[in-house]
């Protein structure tokens, strides 16, 4: 199974009363099987991991699962702070017949580049899954370093990594980990063609849960050699791409869908609804890109 193009990291849908909207996650996942993108994320940053319990967290990835029916790649976030946990979610993913784990950074505890090649180590060798490592230091407060990254990538089951630091980041991790079977993907929606252009092969994508033809076009076209093309999907998408990170994302993604129609509800707290004044914002880059 290939891991590579857009894997849209889906929001987790919930209902008025706070409670997972099951109906509207299988609605969300027929909408991008219809948009063509390559793969999921469920429950990954996007998807409120931080904010479900663990059996709304397993049921996410069970309806996921059933929905897709093995048509596109399942990469299930499975990360926690504690390789226990972790270890226990990535053991569920396989169980659901997920094609793949996400595995961010241990956050809030902060261990060292030791620590972190150690818990990522444990969990590959303990689960026989495809493994994706996720470095997002602005969320977790810790940087998995290039350095640690070419460790982890010569070992069975850890297959690539969501790399959302920097474009300079992302750059030595690809020179670092070139012949090996270990995929680069970029994190952050606005740095994708530039990573591609240096050699990676994808994005994990936010703004995809909205335009998800629009940011497949993008990268397929620059992987078809259509480079002009891609740069000017690019800068017509350079505006959701900053817009959809007004406030803490998923707040401004959620916006984005409820004004479109799509299930997604609001988000958690401590997670608030966007302000009034970047919804204003939101919606005038959403008219522009003919959405609305």
């Amino acid at each position: 199974m290939r891991f590579e193009g857009v894997f849209t990291a889906l929001v987790t849908p919930f209902k008025a009363d706070g409670k997972l909207d099951e109906e509207g996650l299988r609605e969300l996942v027929r909408f991008q099987l219809q948009s063509g993108v390559d793969g999921l994320v469920p429950v990954g940053t996007t998807g409120e991991c931080a904010t479900l319990t663990y059996e709304e967290h397993e049921r996410v990835i069970e309806i996921v699962v059933e929905e897709v029916k093995g048509r596109i790649p399942v990469m299930a976030g499975t990360g926690s702070n504690s390789t226990h946990e972790a270890l226990m979610l990535t053991e569920f993913a396989k169980r659901a017949g997920a094609d793949a784990a996400l595995l961010v950074v241990p956050y809030y505890n902060k261990p060292t580049q030791e620590g972190l090649y150690q818990h990522f180590r444990k969990i590959a060798e303990e689960v026989d899954l495809p493994q994706f490592l996720y470095n997002v230091p602005s969320r977790t407060g810790v940087n998995l370093l290039p350095q640690t990254v070419a460790r982890l990538a010569g070992l069975k089951n850890i297959k690539g990594i969501k790399e959302a630091s920097t474009v300079d980041q992302a750059s030595e991790v690809i020179r670092l980990t070139r012949g090996l079977d270990f995929a680069v993907l970029s994190g952050n929606d606005n740095q994708t063609l530039p990573i591609l252009a240096l050699g990676g092969v994808g994005v994990v994508s936010v703004a995809s849960n909205v335009v998800p033809k629009m940011v497949v076009e993008m990268v397929r076209a620059f992987r078809q050699g259509k480079v002009e093309e891609a740069r000017e999907l690019h800068h017509r998408l350079s505006p959701l791409f900053q817009v959809l990170f007004v406030e803490t994302n998923p707040i401004p993604v959620k916006a984005a869908m409820q004004m479109m129609g799509l299930p997604a509800g609001g988000p958690r707290l401590p997670l608030v609804e966007i302000s009034p004044q970047n919804r204003e914002k939101l919606r005038q880059v959403l008219k522009d890109l003919g959405v609305l």
